[in-house]
């Protein structure tokens, strides 16, 4: 498919067709990033259009809270298969609207069905926790209950599955979500809301409104933050935006979910496999077109074996296939839009002050429209950590540093003021236990020869620091979308008090 004969347009008209839903139009126009052409438009939503619907959320909440766990589960696996049946145009939706190459859209799709089914499972094991208690007499347990409304803000590089990752969560554990995406990408938010609620039909008897769509910019996110209503505030997105959203949640006293920047890193040890490092670092710093959370950005290389890999990396960037991420063969889409672009050079010129040998990052034009932003990755040889490598850009740039000393690399991974994930490559068991212990890295995903992208949905997903602290999909994750009830019982004749406290009615 080469951009002469492509246009966004047609493309769109046929999934939609595909998906047998039609964009209801609005003022909130989607451009694909492929070529910079409208793919269609939403109608935003006001203050009181959001307020609207969190108040009919709650009373789907009020309703679904009393249906038990296991049958909400099967709404969420209904779900799965409905994502089954849709995945190939869901996929390339994905693609066509956020710019990720084909097989990054069909794989998020995956991932929606994959915690469609941990749901699924987990809809029988919301288990609380017997305690023993120092009273003769008693039983001391936990359990747990529905939260309420779940509010889900979304970013456009995870178009669809941040929000599967949150709302199959929430809908098994009984609340209703409320989802506000990324203006960018409204089109595919407004895909899914239809494949729920084609699903909800299929399952019968699921309230109203169990799941709802905002749209909109600014002004939706703030009212939905801020309704007294919205239990849990899950957002996605930049440090900026969780340093915004996390006050306003707390001054009312709610919950929120941050999962906000990430400055990944990776350390090459000494006896690191080169070839299986070679291969993950490509993956974890040029898919998505860098425009991941977990995307690699900082690279400490041993000085012993930074000859013999960091040239390696160079010739593999010069060739890295970048062009329309529709077509087969290809790595690299493009940027979201120009200010993406914009930042990215500015990031470049910074480094290039601060020392770095910068290679890659120019403008690949090639057929592709004027409103489209194509670039080659970049790889940047820096003389050690500075403050641009500190800085996360959303843009495929790969900060490359020498290193001697594993204490010495772990200090400056760990300078990074984000958190999120983190990987080295090693087969030295003492260099690996050191990086995964409390001493090593500071990152909520610390892995061990695999790049720090590409998380199962099994684990809890999340970092530290200035990544804010949240965790969505696997393990224990579904506990932010429940609240907790301590119950002790008194099954005997009397009335102990704790501690021995004794006290006397006269």
């Amino acid at each position: 498919m080469s951009f002469s004969s492509f246009r966004s347009s047609d493309e769109a008209a046929a999934l939609f067709a595909r998906l047998g839903v039609t964009p209801p139009g609005g003022d909130l126009v989607s451009r694909s990033p492929i070529d910079g052409g409208e793919i269609g438009a939403v109608a935003t939503a006001s203050a009181a259009d959001v307020a609207a619907a969190v108040e009919q959320a709650h009373r789907a909440f009020a309703a679904w809270r009393d249906v038990p766990a296991p049958r909400r589960g099967e709404l969420v696996r209904l779900f799965g298969a409905v994502l089954r049946e849709e995945k190939a145009a869901l996929g390339r939706l994905v693609s066509l609207e956020a710019g990720k190459i084909l097989q990054e859209g069909l794989g998020e799709v995956q991932e929606m069905i994959d915690i469609c089914d941990f749901a699924v499972g987990l809809s029988r094991q919301l288990y609380g926790l017997t305690i023993a208690t120092e009273r003769p007499g008693h039983r001391m347990m936990e359990t747990w209950h529905p939260l309420g409304v779940v509010g889900v803000i979304s970013a456009f590089n995870f178009p669809v599955a941040v929000w599967a990752w949150n709302a199959c969560l929430a809908f098994v554990c009984g609340d209703a979500v409320v989802w506000k995406p990324s203006e960018k990408t409204p089109l595919t938010a407004f895909a899914v809301q239809a494949l729920f609620e084609r699903t909800a039909a299929r399952f019968g008897d699921a309230p109203a409104r169990l799941s709802q769509v905002v749209q909109g910019g600014r002004e939706a996110g703030e009212a939905l933050v801020d309704h007294p209503r919205v239990a849990l505030v899950s957002a996605t997105g930049s440090t900026r935006m969780g340093r915004a959203v996390a006050p306003r949640v707390a001054a009312r006293f709610g919950r929120s979910l941050l999962e906000l920047g990430g400055n990944n890193g990776m350390v090459v040890a000494p006896s690191a496999d080169l070839a299986l490092a070679e291969r993950a670092i490509t993956f974890a710093a040029v898919g998505t077109a860098g425009q991941r959370c977990t995307t690699l950005r900082r690279l400490f290389v041993h000085d012993s074996v930074f000859d013999a890999l960091v040239p390696r990396l160079r010739q593999i960037w010069a060739g890295v296939p970048v062009g329309n991420p529709l077509d087969d063969g290809m790595l690299v889409g493009p940027l979201i839009d120009r200010a993406a672009f914009e930042a990215m050079q500015a990031a470049l010129a910074a480094a290039r002050e601060q020392g770095g040998i910068v290679e890659g990052g120019d403008r690949l034009q090639a057929e592709a429209s004027p409103d489209a932003w194509y670039v080659r990755p970049a790889i940047v040889t820096m003389p050690g950590q500075t403050a641009i490598t500190l800085t996360e850009t959303f843009a495929p740039i790969l900060y490359v540093m020498r290193y001697l000393g594993l204490d010495e690399a772990i200090a400056a991974h760990n300078a990074a003021p984000q958190g999120l994930a983190s990987s080295i490559f090693t087969n030295d068991i003492r260099e690996a236990e050191t990086f995964l212990s409390a001493a090593g890295s500071d990152c909520g995903i610390v892995n061990v020869n695999i790049g720090p992208s590409g998380a199962e949905i099994g684990g809890a997903f999340g970092g530290e620091k200035e990544t804010g602290g949240g965790r969505e999909s696997g393990s224990d994750a579904w506990r932010a979308y429940m609240r907790r009830a301590t119950n002790t019982i008194n099954y005997s004749r009397d009335l102990p008090l704790a501690q021995g406290i004794n006290f006397n009615m006269p």
